[in-house]
């Protein structure tokens, strides 16, 4: 399964072609991807008003929309945080903490466009879409 993070779905829904809306494009109906719901709520919050905010929830209701924190990704997404400032590094966002841990928990594959995910990826195992990955590649 493969996660797609806000930072993903904020260009892709603002028409920007990036390597990672057009891995997403590639992706969609051909492989399996998830939302969180803590990646619909960063979405909705953004919407520009309510006709635009009931737009993206019914685009993004076609994937499945998952729960991303309970009482053993919390520990996780915290232990993760304690290692990495260990390292000397801060992740500016605990939302991206918490999607990483859920990623790395559940085995799921991130598409994103956020740099506080590189360090999880480097440091945690955090598994991720390539850039410019296209389904006819993998």
């Amino acid at each position: 399964m493969i996660v797609v993070d806000s930072s993903v779905w904020i260009d892709f829904f603002g028409g920007r072609q990036t390597p990672q809306t057009m891995a997403l494009t590639s992706l969609m109906g051909e492989k399996p991807l998830l939302v969180g719901d803590i990646i619909l709520c960063e979405l909705l919050q953004g919407a520009r008003n309510e006709e635009n905010a009931r737009a993206l929830e019914k685009a993004l209701r076609k994937f499945e929309i998952v729960p991303m924190l309970g009482e053993t990704i919390a520990i996780a997404a915290a232990g993760h945080h304690r290692k990495l400032r260990g390292k000397g590094i801060t992740v500016r966002k605990t939302i991206d903490l918490i999607i990483g841990a859920f990623c790395i928990a559940s085995g799921h594959n991130l598409l994103h466009a956020d740099r506080d995910f590189d360090p999880m990826e480097k440091h945690l195992g955090l598994k991720v879409v390539p850039a410019g990955w296209m389904v006819h590649d993998g």
